[in-house]
């Protein structure tokens, strides 16, 4: 594995939409809807400058609606059997179409998803879609299933309530509606809905007369179990149940569409052994698709890891944890307790803080402040190699506290409501208004991230957790501080979290143990804070102790190598004492000098406060339209408001487009390198703004051109 896995969750019709009259429960009409179109390339590299590997597009597959798309030939369906406006993404109508929702033009929607997997990938990311096996939508019907492919309950023998080929589940009556509050409380009392025999519900309700608190908008899939025998549950899977094929063709048909993966809803109310069989044929013949699995039964964790299954949610063990543990209702040394817990398969789950079923961070049901959380997202991505997933606005502090609609004010995103969100439109789409907070919450987000996916040893390395060598003492709380090890070959990482209010001048001890079982040697190195840059010299020692001065709510990543001696790899000295705008405002002028002029970095500048000089060696005089788009683009660039961040590599292994003869001969064997978003990197170890709109107005000044050396001078200014 050369990238740690990381999961961007978009709920697909909210995402875009910039629609912000949020008319509760209003139509699509009043309230607007994203588009598959929104995601286009400036939205993607966003998406993929921030860290991440792949992107789960919740939503896409046709569901159950109250708007009317008959027009384009699909069915309408009854309200009454839909929850909320929009209906729920989990109430599959056509499992072989494309949400009308989310279409430009309606009738070419599969056209546009296509596009958006090709762009998505153009972009470096994989695709993720929702697998939904366990229930459709009452009023199922496909309408786009390919030739010769039968509908789900197509031959049902519905005078059977259980049968092995069936698709269904049967009752001996109709359904009976009344139980649910919807229909009592409906404005047109004559309107109705016939459904004879009824079907069982989703949440495995067999009678004729569910309720508000079953899933009564959906039908549940016959995967051959008998749940109403009379003596007991049984199973039929010889031969092969009908619904397994019908589902495993499913798989296949989206696979063919180029999706890399599937979250495959409720996972565990669908039987394992159909799993085995499906995953089995699916990667046979794409084996590069994943399979997560949304399983909430920590004891069935292994059954579905053999069964095929590449990732499971990690919901009841570490998601509670680290919830409550933000909350203050559990001690931070409890996480040792859950990674311990699942045992052999740890990289088998998926590790997460926000989902489209859980509360928001920064809702006053979970703690009110994403900040807060910070500790506990870097503990999350970078505790073990295994998946992080994140939910589209957690990164910029999305609160979920509105009443939507279906959805009432209970610190979730709705799922069933036509709605837009002002954090994903301002950080996206409108960065002019994204509040400084937000700004600032993304950017910690970016770096956490960014290490995740870029660092061997999180990645790849090894783990070792600090908890059991460090007991309360007043160098270290275990109640709100959290520490572990990871190491790949020669680099280390000690990774130190403080879930606190308060500043903490702790005293991490590093066992015996922990040299022995990582090979790492007792010597002085010295150690860079990632998130920070700042660098302090540590001896290492058996059973000694690594001090570190965590911030409220933050934590310290400190990489350093084992490879050499101290003074072979310690940054070379920096005596310029830069301000910091111009000097950011310096690596972006390099990287638009050359994409314009296919030129080299500069070689000779002179950058400070009042204002700057930097030359560079053209093949011709830059005319004055390209001298004014010059200072244009610049502009852009910072209005941008790209992250700066940066990380610590060999300088053996710079990454692709550094070039290594530009280092001075005595550059040491650590080399810091400054990432602009995905516009510009060079190795830099002067100091910058954090983000590209920290940097002001750009204003060139003034040109000058040598015609015999070809030196082409610019002299510019930030104004703050």
């Amino acid at each position: 594995m050369d990238k740690k896995i990381v999961i961007y969750q978009i709920f697909t019709r909210l995402f875009g939409n910039r629609n912000t009259t949020r008319k509760v429960a209003g139509s699509v009409a009043e309230n607007g809807v994203g588009k598959l179109n929104d995601f286009d390339a400036t939205v993607l590299r966003h998406i993929h400058d921030m860290g991440i590997t792949h992107v789960w597009y919740t939503g896409v597959i046709r569901h159950a609606t109250q708007t009317d798309y008959s027009t384009y030939g699909i069915p309408r369906q009854n309200p009454l059997v839909v929850k909320g406006v929009a209906g729920s993404p989990y109430a599959i109508a056509d499992y072989y179409d494309i949400d009308p929702d989310l279409a430009e033009n309606v009738d070419e929607r599969m056209q546009e998803f296509e596009h958006l997997v090709e762009r998505t990938h153009k972009a470096g990311m994989k695709v993720i879609i929702d697998f939904v096996p366990n229930h459709v939508a009452r009023e199922y019907h496909s309408i786009k299933k390919p030739a010769g492919v039968k509908d789900l309950g197509e031959d049902d023998n519905q005078g059977m309530n259980f049968s092995p080929q069936n698709n269904f589940y049967y009752s001996d009556y109709q359904l009976d509606l009344s139980g649910v509050s919807a229909y009592r409380n409906r404005e047109d009392k004559e309107a109705d809905y016939i459904e004879n025999p009824a079907k069982a519900t989703g949440n495995d309700r067999f009678d004729n007369r569910p309720s508000d608190n079953d899933w009564y908008e959906t039908v549940k899939l016959n995967y051959g179990v008998d749940y109403c025998n009379g003596r007991g549950r049984s199973y039929h899977f010889d031969p092969i149940p009908n619904t397994w094929a019908k589902m495993t063709d499913i798989l296949l048909f989206w696979a063919s569409k180029g999706v890399d993966g599937f979250r495959c809803d409720m996972a565990e109310m669908v039987p394992s052994s159909f799993w085995r069989y499906a995953t089995t044929v699916v990667k046979n013949r794409y084996p590069q698709i994943d399979f997560i699995g949304e399983v909430y039964d920590g004891n069935q964790y292994h059954t579905f890891v053999d069964s095929g299954f590449d990732y499971l949610y990690d919901k009841v063990g570490m998601y509670d944890c680290i919830r409550d543990v933000i909350c203050g209702r559990r001690p931070a040394s409890a996480i040792t307790y859950q990674w311990q817990t699942v045992g052999d398969i740890a990289q088998h789950m998926l590790y997460f803080l926000e989902n489209h079923d859980e509360q928001r961070i920064a809702s006053d049901f979970f703690c009110g402040d994403a900040k807060k959380a910070i500790p506990g997202v870097v503990v999350s991505a970078l505790l073990m190699r295994n998946p992080f997933m994140l939910y589209a606005g957690q990164e910029f502090g999305e609160k979920g506290m509105d009443a939507e609609g279906f959805s009432g004010r209970d610190g979730r995103t709705t799922i069933f409501d036509y709605w837009s969100l002002d954090t994903l439109r301002n950080g996206y789409f409108d960065r002019r208004h994204i509040s400084k907070d937000a700004k600032a919450l993304a950017v910690q987000y970016q770096q956490i991230l960014r290490i995740a996916n870029r660092e061997k040893a999180v990645y790849d390395g090894e783990f070792f957790d600090l908890m059991y060598v460090n007991p309360a003492s007043q160098h270290f709380n275990p109640r709100v501080n959290y520490a572990f090890l990871r190491k790949a070959a020669n680099e280390v990482l000690m990774v130190v979290t403080n879930f606190s209010a308060d500043r903490m001048n702790l005293k991490v001890m590093i066992p015996e143990h922990a040299f022995n079982f990582l090979n790492i040697p007792e010597t002085t190195v010295e150690a860079v804070d990632l998130l920070t840059g700042e660098q302090q010299t540590i001896t290492l020692q058996k059973d000694g102790m690594f001090p570190a001065d965590v911030r409220p709510y933050s934590a310290r990543i400190f990489k350093f190598s084992i490879m050499k001696e101290t003074a072979d790899y310690l940054f070379n000295e920096h005596n310029k004492e830069e301000f910091p705008p111009a000097h950011t405002a310096e690596h972006l002028l390099n990287q638009v000098m050359v994409r314009m002029f296919g030129c080299e970095r500069s070689r000779n500048a002179h950058v400070e406060r009042k204002k700057s000089k930097i030359s560079y060696i053209l093949d011709h005089k830059p005319a004055r339209q390209e001298e004014k788009a010059i200072e244009q683009q610049m502009q852009q660039l910072i209005d941008a408001d790209l992250p700066v961040t940066f990380e610590v590599v060999d300088k053996d292994n710079l990454p692709k487009g550094i070039d290594k003869s530009r280092l001075p001969e005595d550059a040491s064997q650590q080399v810091r390198l400054v990432r602009i978003g995905d516009f510009d990197v060079c190795p830099c170890i002067g100091k910058h703004v954090r983000s590209t709109s920290q940097i002001g107005r750009f204003e060139l000044l003034g040109t000058n051109w040598d015609e015999q050396t070809h030196s082409f001078r610019i002299r510019f200014k930030v104004v703050q």
